[in-house]
């Protein structure tokens, strides 16, 4: 019997479990995870500044990820929506155990339904231009690629490349 993974809101009592889990599932050769930067960024969860989704089984956390509103790649916004405020979705880990189950398109799914409800008329995300999971994960969420460029100060593995990725809410 496959168990229901439930997403809700995450909360300040959260950002601990949530600062292991990712050092712990999503530390690999593709992700950027310098840890004074990721613990920042999730104790703005405390503050409203950054929000996330959790997936969760039993109580127990197997997904979550992180999103906030942004002008920071205004750059690549369409002429219709240039000067709005944009998604910007952060941080998307999956428990490897619970790899490949949909868990992390549904939690971006979420990210994207709770950015388009703030008003967001474009989303981004970010990869490593090889990270093939990742990749799959967000093309099956509705993202599509805009932009590949060299990034060898995030990037230190294979071809040192960050894609964006966009989709635009209509």
């Amino acid at each position: 019997m496959t168990k229901e993974i439930v997403l809700r809101k995450a909360n300040a009592g959260d950002v601990a479990a949530m600062k292991v889990f990712i050092f712990e599932h999503g530390a690999n050769q593709w992700n950027f995870l310098p840890e004074a930067e990721v613990s920042a960024h999730l104790a703005a969860i405390a503050r409203d500044k950054t929000h996330a989704a959790i997936a969760e089984i039993d109580k127990e956390l197997v997904g979550f990820v992180t999103y906030l509103t942004s002008r920071d790649l205004a750059r690549y916004q369409s002429l219709a929506h240039a000067g709005q405020l944009h998604g910007y979705i952060c941080e998307a880990v999956v428990h490897r155990q619970h790899a490949g189950k949909g868990i992390g398109a549904r939690l971006l799914g979420e990210a994207i339904a709770q950015l388009a409800a703030h008003g967001c008329k474009e989303i981004y995300i970010e990869r490593h231009e090889e990270n093939l999971a990742s990749g799959g994960m967000m093309r099956k969420a509705g993202f599509i690629e805009i932009d590949t460029f060299d990034d060898p100060e995030r990037r230190s593995s294979g071809s040192r490349r960050t894609t964006v990725c966009r989709i635009v809410m209509e």
